[in-house]
């Protein structure tokens, strides 16, 4: 059984490995906040453990039993932000710390009984797929709002920021999943944004914080 911190290693890992493919040892530290001497000394642990592939002055890979193992650390962390949301009334910028402490318990049946009480979701607050118990995960594939022409509607589904300060920016511009966004315009100088969505007639989105939201099409 993996420790608390080598669960944060696996995790890292299989998030900046769906984002980039691939992960070096410089990344893992900047991500973690440590030392390359230490990252270096649990990135051997790992490979001990057959969790993950390292060779020297190359990237990081998960093996198959370490993409498993990350990928269920991942569904436990999704699925209490989603418990806390839905069944707790937390905001869906307060679940993060709180589910990082949730996702180290050993225990499948308590977070299996959590899947059954919210009717088996696969998506989190955030928009972000739940792997499911055997550690699959469904591939999304969604547009950047930024990519999306003037005159055009789509429903925001998830997002590629859920840091505390992005969702209170979101909170404060009355933004929520499953909204309708209609853009009326696009500014040549800066790539803003000027959308309509629900009471909100006119609101002006930075070309930062339209990369942010992803989307699809209204059907």
């Amino acid at each position: 059984m993996a420790s608390s911190t080598e669960e944060n290693y696996l995790k890292i890992l299989f998030n900046l490995t769906h984002e980039k493919g691939e992960v070096n040892i410089s990344e893992l530290s900047s991500q973690l906040g440590v030392s390359m001497p230490t990252v270096n000394s649990m990135i051997k642990n790992l490979q001990k453990s057959d969790l993950v592939h390292y060779e020297k002055y190359k990237p990081v890979t998960l093996s198959e039993k370490g993409k498993k193992t990350a990928a269920l650390i991942v569904r436990k962390h999704r699925l209490t932000e989603m418990f806390l949301v839905n069944k707790m009334g937390f905001g869906w910028e307060e679940v993060h710390q709180i589910a990082e402490q949730v996702e180290h318990i050993h225990a499948p049946k308590f977070f299996e009984r959590m899947d059954e009480m919210l009717g088996f979701p696969t998506v989190d607050p955030h928009g972000s797929p739940i792997p499911d118990k055997h550690g699959r995960m469904q591939e999304l594939h969604y547009k950047n709002l930024s990519q999306v022409k003037p005159g055009n509607q789509v429903i925001l589904v998830a997002l590629a920021d859920s840091s505390s300060d992005f969702l209170e920016f979101l909170n404060s511009r009355k933004l929520k999943l499953g909204m309708e966004l209609k853009i009326l315009s696009k500014e040549t100088y800066d790539q803003s944004m000027i959308v309509s969505y629900e009471n909100q007639q006119s609101e002006t989105l930075s070309e930062k914080v339209c990369e942010k939201l992803l989307v699809r099409s209204v059907e």
